[in-house]
C-alpha cells in the first residue's frame, strides 16, 4: 500500500460517538484527516473504495500469554494470529523469578524480526527484587503494568519455580506502584485457600465434569479477593486492573466500590460470554477461572452494557490440543482466544443483544489504549495517531477453523461455530498485514510499543 491513501466509502466507528460515513486520509502511517465523503486530496494520494465495511481502530488484546508453544517462532504464529483476527496490538504476559532486564531484551530479540502487529509486554511481580526495580522497569522498557497473582500463596506457585506471597508483599508492591505514578497493578483475583479446601473435599469424590470444577472455586473465591485488592489499593492510592472477572458476585463488588474509588478497571474474557459450566467439554474445557452457569453469563452481558467491563480481552494461551485432551483433572488450563474477540462480539453482542458498535469499540480499542498507557498512538482514528485500522464485515459469516486461525495451537473452542461479523482487512501503521481472513504481511512489520505512564488521548 501506498505511504499516503484514502479509504473511501466506509463507516468509521468510534467509542466517542455513533458510527459515522467518513473517508479516511493516511500519510506516512498515520491518520491525517478524516474528511465527509468525497472530499479531494491531493493527487499523488491514492484512492481505494471499502463500500459497506466498517472500520475500527486497530484493535488492542491487552490479554495474551506467550511461552506455551515454540519460543522462538511464536511471536510470528501468535502475532499472525492477531492480525487474522484484527488485532493491530498486543500486550503479552511474562512471569520470571529473575530480573526482567534480562527477560526484555531476550523477548525483544524473539519479537522484532518476526512479530506480524505491534506489541507491548506486561511484568509479572513474583519477588522483592521486581518490587524494587519496578521503577526502571517504568522508566527503562516502557512497562507501565504489572501483574500479581493473590493465589500464589504457599506452594501454589512452586510448579512455576515461584516463592510464596504474601498480603505484605501485595500491599507493598500496590504502594511503590502508586508512589511511581498511575502504574497499574493486574490483580489476579483468586482466594487459593477457600480453592484448597474445596478442590481436596472434590478429589476425594472426583473432579470429572465442568460443573465440579467450578464448585471447586465458586463466585466468592474470586469476589473476595476483588474486595481485598480494591481496599488495599484504595488504602495504597494504587491503580488497578481485574483480569478475567467471571461471576455477578464480582461485578457487584465492584460497582459498590466504585462508589467510593475509581481507579478500578475490570475485563472479561470471550469464553465467558459464550461457555457455561453445563457443557460436556471435558479437559477442552478446563480454565481458571472455570465456566460458570447461565445466570453468572448473564452477569457479564449486562456488565458490558452498562460500563461495569471496561475491556474484553481473550487471555490467550498457545497450546496444543493434546495438553488439553485428557481427564478434565490433568488437563492444561486455558486456550487460544485473540483471533475470535471480535466475531464473538459482533455475532453475540451486536447481532444477538443489540450491544453497539460503538460499546465495543470501548471494550477492545478505547479503554484497553487508555488503561496501559498507548492512547496517545493506538484506540482510535483521530489526526495523529498510528494508522491502524481493522476493516469489518458485519455481514460476513463464517466457520471457525483453527487451522485458519494461524496460532501454535492446533484447535479452538470455536471450532465448527459460526459467526456473523468478521474482520476483512487488518492494517498496521498504514501497512494491511491481513487481507480476506489471509496473512499477507512480512514477518518483523510489527513494533515495541513503548509506554508512558499517563499519556492522554
Amino acid at each position: 500500500m501506498n505511504p499516503s491513501f484514502v479509504l473511501r466509502g466506509g463507516t468509521v466507528v468510534s467509542a466517542e460517538r455513533p458510527p459515522e460515513p467518513l473517508d479516511i486520509l493516511v500519510e506516512s502511517g498515520r491518520i491525517a484527516a478524516l474528511l465527509a465523503p468525497g472530499i479531494a486530496v491531493a493527487e499523488h494520494v491514492a484512492e481505494r473504495r471499502i463500500d459497506g465495511l466498517h472500520v475500527f481502530p486497530g484493535l488492542i488484546e491487552a490479554h495474551m500469554h506467550l511461552g506455551f508453544g515454540e519460543k522462538i517462532t511464536e511471536y510470528s504464529t501468535e502475532t499472525a494470529h492477531a492480525a487474522v483476527g484484527g488485532i493491530t496490538t498486543v500486550l503479552a504476559y511474562f512471569l520470571n523469578n529473575e530480573a526482567y532486564g534480562d527477560v526484555y531484551a531476550r523477548e525483544q530479540e524473539y519479537a522484532r524480526p518476526r512479530a506480524h502487529v505491534d506489541y507491548a509486554f506486561h511484568f509479572s511481580t513474583a519477588s522483592e527484587l521486581h518490587v524494587a526495580e519496578l521503577d526502571s522497569y517504568v522508566r527503562d522498557y516502557g512497562v507501565t503494568s504489572f501483574k500479581y497473582f493473590m493465589n500464589f500463596k504457599g506452594e501454589e506457585g512452586r510448579y512455576l519455580g515461584l516463592d510464596g506471597t504474601d498480603d505484605g508483599f501485595f500491599y507493598a508492591l500496590l504502594r511503590k506502584a502508586a508512589s511511581i505514578g498511575p502504574v497499574t497493578v493486574v490483580c489476579h483475583t483468586e482466594n487459593i485457600e477457600i480453592v484448597n479446601r474445596l478442590r481436596n473435599a472434590q478429589l476425594e469424590i472426583g473432579i470429572d465434569t465442568l460443573e465440579q470444577w467450578e464448585a471447586v472455586k465458586p463466585p466468592i473465591t474470586e469476589a473476595e479477593s476483588c474486595v481485598k485488592a480494591m481496599f488495599l489499593a484504595e488504602q495504597a492510592g494504587a491503580r488497578i486492573y481485574i483480569p478475567h472477572v467471571s461471576s455477578r458476585l464480582s461485578l457487584d463488588e465492584v460497582r459498590r466500590w466504585r462508589s467510593r474509588y475509581d481507579q478500578i478497571f475490570v475485563e472479561t474474557c470471550p469464553h465467558y460470554l459464550t461457555h457455561t459450566s453445563d457443557m460436556d467439554l471435558g479437559g477442552m474445557g478446563r480454565a481458571n477461572p472455570p465456566f460458570r452457569g447461565k445466570d453468572e453469563q448473564d452477569a457479564l452481558w449486562e456488565g458490558l452494557f452498562d460500563g461495569t467491563i471496561d475491556v474484553v480481552a481473550s487471555d490467550h494461551c498457545p497450546r496444543k490440543r493434546a495438553t488439553k485432551d485428557k481427564p478434565l483433572w490433568l488437563a492444561s488450563q486455558g486456550f487460544p482466544g485473540t483471533a475470535t474477540i471480535l466475531p464473538v462480539l459482533l455475532h453475540e453482542g451486536y447481532h444477538k443483544r443489540g450491544l453497539s458498535l460503538q460499546r465495543i469499540c470501548a471494550l477492545v480499542c478505547a479503554a484497553p489504549a487508555r488503561i496501559f498507557d498507548i492512547s496517545d498512538r493506538k484506540g482510535s482514528l483521530r489526526p495523529g495517531m498510528d494508522a491502524d485500522l481493522t476493516l469489518v464485515d458485519l455481514d460476513l459469516e463464517r466457520t471457525v477453523r483453527h487451522e485458519e486461525l494461524l496460532s501454535y495451537s492446533d484447535y479452538s473452542l470455536y471450532d465448527g461455530w459460526t459467526f456473523k461479523g468478521w474482520p476483512v482487512e487488518t492494517i498496521v501503521r498504514g501497512t494491511t498485514v491481513m487481507a480476506s481472513g489471509k496473512l499477507t504481511g512480512a514477518p518483523g512489520h510489527g513494533q515495541y510499543v513503548f509506554r508512558r505512564l499517563g499519556v492522554q488521548s
